[in-house]
């Protein structure tokens, strides 16, 4: 279960809350909208079917957490400071999933560990310098040994295809700033540059390979 501290509290694992150097990049924005909309869709889906499928059991919390999506990229990305290709390599892992196990839905008692275990296994493939194991499951709110068991399953349920090419990577980006332009969220957002242009790195870009 997710024990992720309030958004008013100061967090009792990690420590206060560091100083804020930049906004939120905008990935973040889009894709937290993008699967709280799955997250929706799958749910109701679920209730005019059989559940939610067996395929994920490994990442089902006791409960759904009280901290949302969005909040909880922000703090994935406030402490572990992996560069923010992560989070769409990690949207890459869930939708690969999707498409692999079509009977078991992303749903909100899966979907925050699920970010979680995908964006520190992106982390490890992008990111020259990276936390391990232990930190991201203090930040992520759930324990070492559990953060160990999701990480292995989710290799074994991908069947080790964690690697994304750089043409992937990029037909990511246009769908994700495909689904803001449809929903009319995008002028909310500061950044008006197409969305692989925000994530710049392209020391982390080139190592996206097949």
């Amino acid at each position: 279960m997710l024990t992720v501290a309030g958004d008013d509290e100061l967090d009792p694992v990690v420590g206060p809350e560091p100083p804020t150097e930049a906004a939120t990049p905008r990935v973040l924005t889009i894709i937290s909208h993008v699967l709280e909309k799955l997250v929706a869709r799958n749910e109701w889906l679920a209730k005019q079917t059989t559940g939610f499928g067996k395929s994920l059991e490994a990442f089902h919390g006791v409960r759904a957490p009280s901290i949302s999506v969005a909040k909880y990229l922000e703090r994935i990305y406030k402490y572990t400071k992996c560069s923010p290709a992560c989070f769409v390599v990690g949207y890459v892992y869930i939708d690969r999933l999707a498409h692999r196990h079509p009977g078991s839905l992303v749903v909100s008692l899966n979907v925050h560990r699920l970010l979680v275990t995908c964006v520190m296994i992106a982390s490890k493939i992008l990111d020259d310098v990276h936390y391990n194991n232990e930190f991201y499951a203090r930040v992520g709110g759930v324990s070492n040994a559990d953060l160990n068991k999701m990480e292995l399953e989710l290799l074994f349920l991908l069947d080790f295809r964690v690697t994304v090419s750089f043409r992937v990577f990029e037909s990511y980006c246009f769908h994700l700033e495909k689904e803001m332009l449809l929903n009319g969220n995008v002028s909310s957002l500061k950044d008006d540059r197409p969305m692989q242009e925000s994530l710049s790195p392209a020391s982390s870009l080139s190592s996206l390979y097949v």
